[in-house]
């Protein structure tokens, strides 16, 4: 029986691209030819952010080039450990570990994919959408994004038309517009363009404007902060639809050794303690918030 330690990659990745934005966010590019070959969305690394803190880091994965070998990145300063992170420079090496933890799964009977991701928990949910939109199977994603600072892109008004979709509502990902995939973005901050609400407001007028047959193929894939993965729970529980959730939690040892992010799932069984990074970072949205 193969580990999860069997399928996570040790790397020295060099920078190869370092970028800040508003709101002490940061875009970031390494080279780790492993972790680019076999990270599916969902999954995420662990940076040693400094040499002499040897406690790593988790941050989920934006993008990768299997070809180029690299992975991007995108997270935000909340502490002195992505602070130092924010500190290193094009050309230096960071020890990484990844690809780690269980991606979201894709169902071919379900191609309309609802993508949700409320700050630092939009990258996998750009993951998603490309590797969905690589897949030989016609699936049609629609991503809500929502951030209470700028967003870490220009906005740009939207070509692609959306049903339910409030008056003004037209900012999206330029990212995701290039690749045809509809988005749209929410903030309480007035940015222009964007829903003056949260991300399961936009949800519901989306979901609403379906008909039964299209609504039976949707499936709701999130990640952000908890508060925003339970209100997704009880959105797909109000619509009597699957969903997957990216959990975010403190981690120590990052490789399942430790047990310090366990947080408690339902199963078959009854409640168990599950590891978020291995067990994880993906859950069935019912199971870790149940009605």
């Amino acid at each position: 029986m193969t580990s999860h330690r069997d399928t996570i990659y040790p790397e020295q990745a060099r920078i190869l691209a370092h970028e800040a934005y508003a709101g002490d966010q940061y875009w970031m590019k390494v080279a780790a030819p492993a972790i680019a070959r076999h990270a599916k969305a969902g999954s995420f690394v662990h940076i040693q952010v400094d040499a002499q803190r040897p406690l790593r880091r988790p941050i989920s994965i934006m993008r990768v080039d299997r070809d180029a070998g690299s992975v991007e990145l995108l997270y935000k300063v909340f502490g002195e450990g992505t602070r130092l992170l924010a500190t290193r420079q094009v050309g230096e090496e960071l020890s990484i570990l990844g690809p780690i933890g269980t991606p979201f799964t894709m169902h071919t009977e379900r191609s309309r994919a609802l993508l949700i991701g409320g700050g630092v928990g939009m990258p996998p949910m750009v993951f998603l959408a490309e590797q969905m939109k690589r897949a030989k199977h016609g699936y049609l994603p629609f991503a809500i994004f929502g951030s209470e600072v700028p967003f870490p892109f220009s906005a740009r008004p939207s070509a692609i038309l959306v049903d339910g979709m409030p008056e003004g509502v037209i900012a999206s990902m330029p990212l995701l517009e290039d690749w045809g995939i509809p988005s749209r973005l929410t903030s309480k901050q007035g940015y222009p363009g964007c829903h003056d609400g949260y991300v399961t407001d936009l949800a519901r007028a989306w979901l609403d404007a379906l008909d039964e047959g299209d609504l039976s193929e949707v499936e709701i894939f999130a990640c952000g902060p908890h508060v925003m993965l339970e209100a997704v729970a009880k959105l797909a529980r109000d619509y009597a639809l699957p969903a997957q959730v990216s959990m975010e939690e403190f981690m120590a040892c990052g490789v399942g050794g430790c047990a310090g992010c366990v947080v408690e799932v339902q199963t078959p069984t009854g409640p168990a303690m599950k590891r978020v990074c291995v067990d994880g970072p993906v859950f069935d949205a019912k199971a870790v918030f149940p009605a």
